[in-house]
């Protein structure tokens, strides 16, 4: 393709979902020119829709907080967490950190298109029903191959190109970037429902996370939403599917009949929309950036969905991506190995080793444990917020020996 026929743009983001979108408004607000490409149309289904408390401070960061506020979402002030009889509660208001003390529970469609619209508000361009299907990062200035609905295509060649594409994972595919997880395969299988709870237990305030009474690998979400209605899902590893029904409906209901105290919660929900299924969602890579590109959210690696973590890494990821190219763009030298991947990194591994934790099960033996001190639920609780990145927390700055001490202190205990 001659040159006088590729589109020159100083930064290009692969994803209009909420780091592409996050990243965007700050770029254009730091005076960049932004465009974004976006394979879907809005509004579109997603799950992920537990916010964390520290997601807010990046929605404030791009100006979008005013529009967030008045959207009607569900209010979230912390986690409760069951297990047959156990329960343990978890307020954001209470936590080591001193963020957020809430935020919000939201279905996704309506989350995203939110903040894309509000990115676009800002000036963003967003090109939707577009797709990159070829990058060159070999040349000086990185440029794509994009391709229309109507199967036409262009190019765009950008100073930089930031990849928010979430589970498409554009680059990560596109330059042999991925990576195995180090986490073994799993599946959801999830819907929403009309939830009518009425259970004195359940607090619509919180993000409900119930354990399975014999498998304490399979947990459940269950997250109400303003309207009386709920997203719920079940997570186990593959063998646990092996003798569950084909039909996902009746694989979903079956796991819940499975677990007496979710299905006390759930006795009079209307179950109105097929149920969805995911699997090996669990990714990595070989590298966050390189020359001409830095990779966002989902797009770089994902864990797991049982703490709601996803959300909170793509938006700092996003916040931090942006500081440091903004200082590139305007011509200062920057290290995005130490000034962008190294720490985004450290925050990765203190959720990573959480999730760890919360499959072998010492993690839930710490949160279901009932003598814990009200500064050990208070350090516990800024995690579950998504301060994950603050290492005043022990429980962050040391997640592994700290969480391995308190666990083997509670089975102590127990026993």
């Amino acid at each position: 393709m001659p040159a006088s026929d590729v589109q020159q743009r100083q930064v290009l983001i692969i994803g209009a979902g909420p780091s592409g979108a996050i990243a965007a408004a700050l770029l254009k607000r730091k005076g960049h020119d932004v465009l974004i490409i976006e394979r879907q149309l809005f509004p579109r289904f997603s799950i992920g829709e537990s916010l964390l408390s520290h997601c807010i401070d990046f929605v404030e960061e791009a100006g979008m907080l005013p529009a967030l506020e008045a959207a009607g979402f569900q209010y979230k002030n912390g986690a409760a967490f069951a297990w047959g009889e156990e329960y343990s509660a978890f307020d954001f208001g209470q936590t080591f950190s001193k963020g957020r003390p809430s935020t919000f529970q939201v279905q996704r469609a309506r989350f995203d298109k939110l903040l894309a619209d509000e990115a676009a508000a800002q000036g963003v361009e967003i090109r939707y029903e577009e797709e990159i299907i070829a990058a060159d990062f070999e040349r000086e200035r990185p440029q794509v191959r994009v391709r229309r609905e109507d199967g036409s295509e262009y190019q765009v060649e950008a100073q930089f190109v930031l990849d928010a594409s979430g589970y498409g994972r554009v680059l990560p595919r596109l330059l042999d970037l991925e990576a195995p997880s180090s986490f073994p395969v799993r599946q959801a299988v999830f819907t929403h429902i009309e939830d009518r709870i009425d259970h004195p237990h359940f607090d619509r305030n919180k993000i409900l996370i119930t354990t399975h009474p014999e498998h304490r690998d399979i947990w459940f979400w269950t997250i109400p939403f303003s309207d009386g209605r709920c997203s719920l899902g079940v997570v186990a590893a593959a063998e646990h599917y092996a003798d569950a029904p084909q039909d996902l409906d009746a694989c979903l209901k079956g796991f819940v009949a499975q677990t007496p105290s979710l299905a006390k919660v759930l006795a009079k929900a209307v179950w109105d929309t097929p149920a969805r299924t995911i699997g090996g969602y669990s990714a990595n890579v070989k590298t966050l950036h390189g020359p001409g590109f830095a990779l966002l959210g989902n797009a770089a690696e994902f864990l797991d969905p049982v703490f709601s973590s996803g959300v909170t890494i793509a938006m700092r990821s996003s916040s931090m991506a942006a500081a440091v190219l903004d200082r590139q763009l305007k011509g200062e030298a920057v290290d995005w190995e130490h000034e962008f991947a190294t720490p985004l990194k450290r925050g990765v591994d203190t959720f990573r080793a959480y999730v760890e934790g919360w499959y072998n099960g010492s993690f839930q033996d710490v949160i279901y444990h009932p003598g814990s001190s009200p500064e050990i639920r208070a350090m516990i609780a800024s995690i579950l917020a998504g301060y994950a990145w603050d290492e005043r927390n022990p429980f962050v700055s040391e997640p592994k020996r700290r969480l391995r001490m308190l666990a083997e202190i509670c089975a102590r205990e127990e026993a």
